[in-house]
């Protein structure tokens, strides 16, 4: 049976998707391809009329989710809901993002796992992640009136302090110690004076 363009467009989208959130949960080498595969009602056949491998996969995948907060940035552009600097911290070090790292940040769910990727997949996340710092020094610029060169720098702080909260929050097994935390960097990132 020969399936329509838009419908395999449609399931190359639901393969990513489904691949996005379960390379998060698991890890990239956690969850198979049959796995994916099936979770997404196909068999493994399938999978080559979709990628050309499983480095292809994994790059679209991880590229999805690190388009998050362009997108967001996007939609508030477009009349959607604002969003601020604070707004971003708040949701980033939110319990609900630590608790589902399937749906949130695939850094600090899979950073040691990227640094090992394969060279593709690794200029599309330096692409992505710049776009992210990119993201911030828009939202700290208009949250303070800083130079560029402090702006950027201040940027590269706060995703690196935001990816290793994260990381760290889950790595622990103390729940005081997990919230206390995002809550320290959360209050850190926001009022570093204090």
């Amino acid at each position: 049976m020969r399936h329509s363009k838009d419908e395999k467009a449609r399931t190359h989208k639901r393969i990513v998707a489904i691949a996005s959130k379960k390379f998060r949960e698991e890890g990239l080498v956690g969850i198979g391809i049959a796995d994916l595969m099936k979770e997404a009602g196909l068999t493994v056949g399938g999978f080559y009329k979709h990628f050309k491998s499983r480095d292809a996969l994994v790059a679209e995948a991880v590229g999805l989710a690190l388009g998050m907060w362009k997108d967001q940035m996007e939609a508030a552009a477009s009349g959607g809901p604002p969003v601020t600097y604070e707004s971003l911290l708040d949701n980033y070090l939110s319990e609900a993002h630590r608790n589902d790292p399937g749906t949130g940040c695939p850094v600090s769910a899979l950073a040691g796992d990227l640094a090992r990727s394969d060279k593709s997949t690794r200029a599309l996340v330096t692409r992505k992640i710049r776009d992210n710092i990119k993201v911030l020094e828009t939202l700290i610029r208009e949250r303070k009136k800083n130079d560029k060169v402090t702006t950027r720098s201040h940027a590269i702080l706060t995703y690196c302090a935001l990816v290793g909260a994260m990381s760290m929050a889950r790595a622990v097994s103390d729940e005081q110690l997990s919230r206390e935390i995002l809550k320290t960097v959360e209050q850190r990132l926001k009022n570093p004076d204090s």
